[in-house]
């Protein structure tokens, strides 16, 4: 007999450190691309997970927190509340739209990490990191750095990531 809640809470688990073990070998190998306002984070791929599994919710949203524990020592303690807040939006999105697909792509669900993402790290990034008031018009453009680098990951990494896992039919395994 299987123990389902041992094994939600194991693939959480993975989850999280993947995502985190990702993040920061990316940082150390280059440096900025992790936190940058066009930021390219390969662990953003793993986004994907939540298409197949509900325990991809908290874990990528418990390896986005531990991976921008990093972000602290660059300044941006921030990051890890509304990244992650981000991340765990974006995450219930993708499982919630998991069936909805045009031609057998999951299309809004892929879209999700760049919305959720580029509304709250843009809004975050003009509120704390900007000098002045909040222009919503630096807001937008904030916004939109951030989701085209949440885009080039997704549309690229993650379709990848996503046909593999179809593909080997390892989505009947999670």
């Amino acid at each position: 007999m299987k123990n389902t809640k041992v094994q939600k809470i194991t693939q959480t688990a993975i989850i999280a450190a993947m995502y985190a073990a990702l993040t920061y070998a990316q940082a150390f190998l280059l440096p900025g691309t992790t936190t940058a306002a066009v930021q390219f984070r390969v662990s953003e791929a793993l986004n994907v997970l939540a298409l197949f599994t509900p325990a991809a919710i908290p874990g990528l949203t418990l390896g986005c927190i531990i991976s921008n524990l990093y972000s602290i020592g660059q300044g941006l303690p921030l990051d890890m509340i509304f990244g992650s807040l981000a991340t765990l939006g974006a995450t219930l999105c993708i499982f919630f739209l998991r069936n909805v697909k045009i031609k057998n792509y999951p299309v809004p669900a892929m879209l999700m990490p760049a919305l959720w993402n580029g509304v709250i790290v843009g809004w975050e990034i003009e509120q704390f990191f900007i000098d002045g008031p909040f222009h919503f018009g630096d807001f937008l453009v904030q916004g939109g750095l951030v989701a085209l680098g949440e885009l080039g990951v997704m549309l690229v990494l993650g379709t990848a990531l996503y046909y593999a896992i179809v593909k080997r039919h390892l989505d009947k395994k999670l």
